[in-house]
């Protein structure tokens, strides 16, 4: 690293957890947002500013007005792409890190990153992306919320992946989205500064992970639970053949 790296990571460097060695595996990392709304937004911004060396935003959507009260890597960026909208702000907050913004959704692409955050509001991108994480085993960090509480966890590499978690999407009149139920600003922010939190420590082996656990907050009441998740063997996804 540069001085000028060692100056701007310094309080990273003095954790006893990441130290010099934590901050150059985040520095040769290579991390996949999908999704550069209220819950990419957030983790984006930190994953940039803790020194992930490569950061890759995928997102076809474009940035609407009501977009901005919560998805705060967007500066004003309304009808602009949201993955090259969040590509110019990251590319500003540090310039030592290299960002690539691909314009559009998350299909069925292979992954080749080293981890992966999905903050989408979309169920069959989540599933899409559980399944091209656990064919290349990179593990997942996931995280969804509406109104006043979000749940995140880690997921497959090992442990249980989303779809272990979550055998099937809910019925769509139990889950109504952001512009339909409405959405509390700061709750993306919570949800996402986890997210990325959880990804710095998996980079850098620091403390405990998420991994088979699903922490829920709940921002109006100020309550946050944690419960276990289990791999399960006849997981379409991840079950070991003899269920399959």
């Amino acid at each position: 690293m540069t001085p000028e790296e060692l100056q701007r990571y310094s309080r990273h460097i003095l954790l006893r957890e990441i130290g010099g060695t934590g901050q150059q595996r985040l520095k040769a990392a290579h991390v996949l947002v999908v999704g550069a709304g209220g819950l990419g937004a957030p983790a984006l911004m930190y994953l940039a500013a803790a020194g992930v060396g490569h950061i890759t935003v995928m997102d076809g959507d474009v940035v609407e007005a009501s977009n901005l009260q919560r998805q705060i890597v967007h500066l004003d960026a309304v009808g602009q792409n949201k993955a090259d909208s969040a590509a110019r702000t990251l590319q500003s907050l540090n310039p030592h890190v290299t960002v690539t913004a691909i314009p559009h959704h998350f299909t069925d692409q292979a992954i080749t990153q080293d981890l992966v955050l999905d903050g989408t509001d979309s169920f069959a991108t989540r599933y899409a992306v559980n399944s091209a994480c656990v064919a290349a085993g990179v593990p997942l960090i996931g995280a969804a919320l509406t109104q006043w509480e979000g749940q995140i966890g880690l997921f497959g590499n090992g442990s249980a992946c989303y779809a272990c978690v979550f055998p099937r999407p809910p019925a769509a009149h139990l889950v109504p989205t952001c512009a339909e139920a409405g959405v509390a600003g700061p709750l993306p922010g919570i949800l996402g500064a986890m997210m990325a939190m959880e990804a710095v420590k998996h980079l850098t082996g620091a403390g405990q992970t998420l991994r088979n656990r699903l922490l829920i907050h709940d921002a109006l009441y100020a309550e946050t639970r944690t419960i276990t998740t289990r791999r399960r063997a006849d997981c379409p996804v991840c079950g070991t053949p003899a269920h399959l």
